[in-house]
């Protein structure tokens, strides 16, 4: 079977780096080719079983006892793996993974790939059931790394309400991970994206042999201190087309970092000019380096239109925002900020994680195309806004932020509600269900409005009157 693969792009924020004092983190789903449709369901313990089977590789992995509850994004199509992508469990502890990262020769010769072992479309299904704290994640899924190995590179986030953890596997049994500074935040795209890792510091973790390989296999080409990107990642004319850029952009509107494109040395880790809110990460998400040269929608030449690949594209499936908040009860505190389709013209909805069921119109994403369902809806608005972004992009933003406006109404009604009972799981389900049908009328009315605006453009039109 061949595996697909995800090209996603990863942003973090931390705590005292966000505008109300949540931890965020964040990432475009996106897939290799073409429409794999994404539901939103949440997953039992009575669900979850004793073991988890591995499709892609046909790993077989014995599962603990007493799983989390947890939300989950994956594929309508189970055929190639679970692909779970995000979620909260009930303790309020969320992970996305992954983000496809890049590796090079040396670290493959020293530890090759492993073709049974785990993959991207396993990991949240074998990890968040069993975490209480983001950092305990990282060291389950080394564990697990170091196990039964992994066939693929990638990045994966951990957080809770108060620390935010990014993780990079390595070759096919190690791995490498930071804590985030709670004033920091951080953009990933598809390379190896740790730089500056000091194996001293309580802001890291790694597998237990990772330092003696450096020094064994003589892997640091650096004269001073420890990169990891150097060390075990890539620095090619792909990271300068495709990776680079994405890192490039938010930096530049999020820091005012002054730099070009195409630089290999972009920090890893990096600090706002101001606090960052759900509305900033998904603006960034959805960005497509608008007012540049660089824009597929702008007035660049045609090269430099295509010169670099786009945050925001046609392969985005889902955007996913994992915010654990500090200033609510536990019971409100997670908030699955989901939409489905390309990211520049979909909005996101917070959907509270403490629930046993999710939405309609979410949980129920068909195989096939049904614009009743979310998924497609917002498939369908990005093919008819694509067409002509200048006509368009107005209606979809004042969607979003209509929409947006409206759920976060919605949202703070349920949290003083929810705040006074001590079992507010169905006030919170009644909430998911009224916001995302509040969306999907709300996207529907939009499509109304595309379908009724390109209309008198169309090619065969006639008008008595010419």
């Amino acid at each position: 079977m061949d595996r697909k693969k995800a090209s996603c792009t990863t942003l973090l924020v931390g705590k005292k780096a966000s505008i109300d004092g949540s931890t965020l983190i964040a990432r475009n789903e996106d897939s290799g080719s073409g429409s794999e449709p994404q539901k939103f369901v949440v997953i039992t313990p009575e669900q979850q079983g004793n073991e988890f089977y591995a499709v892609l590789s046909g790993c077989r992995i014995r599962l603990p006892k007493d799983p989390l509850r947890y939300t989950s994004t994956p594929e309508a199509d189970e055929s190639q793996g679970v692909w779970a992508a995000s979620g909260i469990n009930e303790v309020n502890i969320a992970m996305t993974a992954t983000e496809t990262i890049t590796t090079n020769s040396r670290v493959l010769a020293i530890d090759p790939y492993v073709e049974d072992g785990i993959g991207e479309a396993d990991f949240v299904s074998i990890v968040l059931p069993y975490i209480h704290s983001a950092k305990e994640g990282v060291l389950r899924l080394g564990e697990l790394l170091e196990t039964y190995g992994t066939y693929e590179a990638n990045g994966i986030a951990f957080s809770d309400a108060e620390e935010i953890w990014y993780m990079e596997t390595i070759g096919g049994h190690h791995w490498a991970a930071v804590r985030i500074p709670d004033d920091a935040y951080v953009v990933a795209p598809n390379r190896l994206n740790i730089d500056h890792f000091d194996f001293a510091s309580e802001m890291t973790l790694c597998s237990q042999d990772l330092e003696q390989l450096i020094e064994d296999y003589q892997l640091n080409p650096d004269f001073e201190g420890i990169n990891l990107r150097h060390i075990f990642g890539s620095s090619s004319e792909k990271d300068t087309r495709y990776n680079n850029p994405r890192a490039w952009y938010i930096q530049k509107h999020f820091s005012g970092t002054v730099a070009e494109p195409i630089d290999q040395e972009l920090p890893f880790v990096c600090y706002p000019k101001q606090k960052l809110s759900v509305e900033d990460v998904k603006w960034a998400l959805s960005s497509h380096f608008q007012n540049t040269p660089f824009d597929p929608y702008g007035t660049g030449t045609e090269t430099q239109k295509t010169q670099f690949r786009s945050i925001a594209l046609n392969r985005n499936q889902q955007v996913h925002i994992l915010q654990i908040r500090n200033h609510v009860p536990a019971a409100i505190a997670g908030i699955h900020w989901l939409a489905f389709g390309p990211n520049t013209f979909n909005g996101v909805v917070p959907f509270y994680a403490a629930i046993t069921k999710t939405p309609l119109g979410y949980c129920d994403t068909t195989k096939t195309y049904d614009p009743t369902n979310s998924y497609w809806l917002g498939r369908t608005l990005a093919l008819i806004g694509d067409s002509d972004y200048d006509r368009y992009s107005d209606l979809a933003n004042r969607f979003e932020m209509e929409t947006m406006a409206a759920c976060r109404r919605i949202q703070q009604e349920t949290d003083r509600k929810a705040s006074a009972e001590k079992e507010p799981t169905r006030l919170l389900e009644e909430a998911n269900a009224e916001m995302a049908e509040l969306y999907l009328k709300n996207a529907t009315t939009l499509l109304g409005k595309m379908v009724e605006s390109g209309s008198n453009k169309m090619a065969l039109r006639f008008s008595l009157a010419d």
